[in-house]
Formats: structure tokens, sequence, C-alpha cells
């Protein structure tokens, strides 16, 4: 009997056959990823009957306290990233330094991964959607051992970016730089199967999502931006609807299929706000521009962004083209102070 879906696997291989240069090594660690996400996704569904609830009593670089599901999800996709070969170094959100994998058949890799393995997991115990976030770029030098160099690479030379979203349904979705697609695990025989091909924004968006909590800290012009999107206006689909769940990926995951804006700006007090660059902000970016959208920290592309440290951060509006853009005319009318050269 024909088989009337695609699984993860499949699709990636058909894919790669459209593009004859390709050698498989990207193919590849995709599926690595893949791999690894059922692992998390497995201790996820079982955290509260498990073990894996709580604080681990250990601090990262970026000054958070480690959940137990952070440092089990983060040896996961070392483990798989290195025992799959195609990948010779990983950025963590949970690592100071890079991970150079020196072993035979990763130092070769062609490919380092930038990710955070578990975005959102101060709300594990609250049973919110919580997610991973990978960016992947070709290494930039050809002797030896990855070096820092390798990431510090703007976001338009990503080859691949994708995140995992562990909710009501683990989703998988990534682009290769040729749309948007999204895989849903099915659970009953542990394969991710293709259920949303071609991912784009809606043509118009009445969503926005911040934590308005912060709005007195917030540069005058998303205070402006957030006025203007409880207006009455009917032509314009205003007032929007407000929705914020405090894991980014899954508001950009709900933004990205209903239509709306995401901000998380920088504040009076960190002008740069709280996203990773590399391999938060970069990775959702790139999703969002092959889904028809935009990016931007407020004033300029966040792909053209050329970062100097491997934790750097970022603000970030991203959404719809015309919802950001009208975010970035209000930043530049009342908050140009607030520009990062």
């Amino acid at each position: 009997m024909e088989m009337k879906f695609k699984t993860l696997t499949g699709f990636i291989i058909e894919k790669q056959a459209d593009y004859p240069q390709a050698s498989g090594e990207l193919s590849r660690l995709l599926s690595d990823i893949g791999i690894a996400a059922k692992f998390v996704n497995r201790e996820i569904n079982q955290a509260g009957l498990g073990e894996v609830m709580g604080f681990a009593g250990e601090v990262n670089v970026q000054g958070e306290e480690q959940k137990k599901l952070d440092i089990y999800a983060n040896e996961q996709f070392i483990a798989a990233l290195k025992s799959g070969g195609e990948c010779c170094a990983i950025g963590s959100e949970e690592n100071e330094n890079i991970i150079i994998l020196e072993n035979d058949i990763s130092k070769h890799g062609k490919y380092v991964v930038a990710i955070d393995p578990l975005d959102g997991s101060s709300n594990i115990e609250s049973n919110v959607s919580i997610g991973t976030l990978f960016s992947i770029y070709r290494r930039r030098t050809v002797r030896g051992p990855a070096t820092l160099e390798d990431f510090l690479q703007p976001g338009r030379n990503l080859v691949a970016s994708g995140y995992v979203i562990y909710g009501s349904s683990t989703m998988m979705v990534y682009t290769t730089g040729y749309g948007v697609n999204g895989f849903t695990l099915d659970p009953s025989v542990g394969i991710f199967i293709l259920s949303h091909p071609d991912m784009k924004y809606p043509g118009t968006g009445s969503i926005y999502s911040i934590n308005e909590a912060n709005y007195f800290s917030f540069p005058e012009g998303v205070r402006q931006y957030i006025r203007y999107c409880q207006e009455d206006d009917l032509e314009t689909f205003r007032p929007y609807s407000t929705r914020y769940i405090g894991s980014m990926v899954a508001d950009f995951h709900r933004n990205l299929i209903r239509g709306g804006i995401f901000i998380y700006p920088g504040t009076r007090k960190n002008k740069k706000g709280k996203l990773r660059l590399i391999y938060e902000s970069n990775p959702v970016a790139f999703l969002a521009e092959q889904a028809g959208g935009r990016a931007s920290d407020g004033f300029r592309r966040i792909l053209d962004i050329q970062p100097t440290t491997l934790h750097e951060r970022s603000p970030l509006f991203i959404g719809p083209n015309n919802m950001v853009k009208k975010a970035e005319e209000f930043m530049n009318l009342y908050s140009s102070d607030f520009k990062i050269e």
C-alpha cells in the first residue's frame, strides 16, 4: 500500500534529490536534530512523573539557574550531533564556550550548530509549551578544529534553521532557504510527519505579543506602537488581540500560523534586551523571512547584524511584513536613541 504521508526523513531526502550539488551531510544533520528532539520530547512528556522537574542547583553562562531538563536537553543534542559526524562544533546557551567535537567522525564536519536546547524552560512546571531553537552554519575555517570565528557570522549566512515545539503536539519546523515546512510527531510510531507544508504568514495579522508588564521600561516607540495596536480601526483590523505565553518558540509558532507580531525590545536598562542573537533571534528571523515575514531589531534587519560574541543579545521585532514595518516606523520616530550601531 502506498503511503499518503511524508516523513521528515523522506522529505529531507526528496529535497536533497532536487539539488544535484547536495552531498547529504546537511540532510543527515537535520535528521540527527530530529532524533535528539524525540528523546527530549519523551522526557518532557514524563516530567511530572519522573525526576527531571525542578532546578539542578547550577547556573548557566547567562546567569540563569538551570533546570534539570535544560541540562538533559543540552546533553541529548550534543550527543546526537557528535555521533552524527556532520557537525564539528556546537555553541549552546548552556555553555560559556563553544564545544569542539574532535572525535574522528566529527572533526571533519562541514557545519557548526548554535542551539538553545530548551527555550522557555521556566514554564516547565506550568505545563506550558516550550521548545528548542537551532541555527546551522557552514564553517569558515578550513583546517584544524573549529573556532569561535565559525559562529560569528551574520544570519544571512545561515544554511538552515528551525525549532521544535513541545506542546499539545510536538512539531519540528525548519527551513534550508527554500520555504518553511512543519512536521508533527506521531507518538504511536515515533515519526515526524509533514503536517504543515510551505508555511506562510497570513495576509493580515491581528495579534501582538509582548510582556506588557515592562511597559514603562520600553522605548517610547514600542509604547506608541502598543497604543496603536489597541486603537479602534476596522480598516486595519484593530484593535489587535494581545497574546503572550512567555516562551518565544510558542509565541512565534502561534503568530506564524495565526498572524501576529512578537516583540522583545530593549529597555532603558538594557538596550539589547535579553534574546541571544546567534541561537534565538537568527533562527526565527530566517524562518520568518522564508514565510514571507520580516525580522528586525527595530531599525535593521536581524540577519544583517554582525555578531561579536557567542552570547550576544539583540532586541527582536518579528512577524508579518506590514506589522513589523509599522513597529519600525514608531521606533524611528520616537526611539532613535535606541539604535545600536
